[in-house]
């Protein structure tokens, strides 16, 4: 059994915290989008841009910029300045929390790194986390990118990309500080012994499940597919809609025809929230951690909270909780990994 080392503690609570800000930034994402402010900025400016225009000629000229996008010409023409004013901040916003959260993880990083405070077998893990965390800003802007030239929306494939990204990012940085947080307290021992194998297997399938679950939320996000077909479990006349395969090839309507996107999201979903409350019924019976009760509590919330959105025709609030259930189902799946998948490595300094 490894020793404690109460030491790694400061080092789980700032990995929290980061998981913290990446958890709102998912918030902040989803009004962004959903108040179609994400294009409002059309610059990619990584140190001046942090502060919004400051003067009513810097205004202007900032919706001088925005008015030559093809959102403004085919969308949004009708904006004055107040308008516009209101859909920069969102986007100003999501930037500037972005650049918040790199800060947060780079300068501790570099503290604990220098005072030698940091095991010899997480330096990796967090040298990768730092360069996703670049990769995602550059993720960002190219996202944008494809609603600034001929679209007045984002690519919904970009979408999925830079949400996965950040979803990627959060899981690594949640994974490893639970099991910072792990090592440095002493562990239960659980009354049937080793957690059996067939557990873990399906709490992988599980995460897979979800991950896969989001992508296409993401999708519905990205072609607004949540404002057609908002019943359930119908989908007009049928559980499938009429024009499921009408885009050519057959496949492709699988992740661009905005019907079949929908029907692939809820159904998905459905699939995904059996399998995990399944998960966390095996996983409650042989160990004493709360968190398989409260992934089953987060599964049904998160079911809720989509049928909601669904029925609200894509009503923000919903929207919105919706796509912070997501993460917080996501959580709870890595939380229980944590158990069913224990530490066998040894901590080196």
């Amino acid at each position: 059994m490894t020793v404690p080392d109460p030491t790694l503690r400061p080092l789980a609570i700032w990995l929290f915290i980061c998981c913290a800000m990446v958890f709102l930034m998912t918030g902040i994402g989803a009004v962004t989008r959903l108040t179609e402010s994400g294009l409002s900025i059309t610059e990619w400016k990584v140190v001046s841009g942090t502060l919004p225009p400051l003067t009513e000629q810097a205004w202007q000229d900032s919706f001088e910029k925005y008015k030559t996008s093809p959102e403004y010409e085919l969308k949004h023409f009708w904006m004055s300045l107040e308008d516009y004013k209101k859909i920069f901040f969102w986007e100003w916003l999501h930037r500037l929390w972005g650049r918040l959260i790199g800060l947060v993880f780079a300068v501790p990083l570099f503290y604990f790194w220098v005072r030698r405070r940091i095991p010899a077998e997480f330096k990796p893990r967090l040298l990768l986390l730092l360069a996703l965390g670049g990769a995602q800003g550059y993720m960002g802007w190219y996202m944008v990118k494809s609603g600034l030239v001929d679209r007045p929306s984002v690519s919904h494939y970009r979408l999925a990309a830079h949400l996965s990204l950040a979803l990627i990012i959060y899981s690594l940085m949640l994974w490893t500080g639970l099991r910072l947080w792990q090592k440095s307290r002493p562990q239960p021992s659980y009354p049937h012994g080793d957690l059996p194998p067939g557990l873990r297997r399906h709490g992988l399938l599980t995460l897979v499940l979800v991950g896969l679950t989001i992508i296409w939320g993401a999708f519905v996000a990205g072609l607004d597919a949540g404002m057609i077909y908002n019943e359930f479990p119908l989908m007009g006349d049928g559980l499938v809609p009429v024009e499921m395969w009408s885009h050519e090839p057959a496949v492709i309507n699988l992740v661009e025809n905005h019907a079949s996107v929908q029907f692939m999201h809820r159904w998905i979903a459905i699939l995904t929230a059996l399998v995990a409350l399944a998960y966390a019924w095996r996983g409650a019976r042989v160990t004493d951690r709360a968190s398989f009760s409260f992934l089953a509590a987060a599964v049904f919330i998160q079911v809720g909270l989509g049928l909601g959105t669904l029925l609200s025709q894509v009503w923000l609030p919903a929207a919105a909780a919706h796509q912070l259930g997501a993460v917080i189902v996501l959580s709870f799946v890595i939380a229980t990994l944590q158990v069913a998948i224990p530490a066998r490595d040894k901590i080196s300094s």
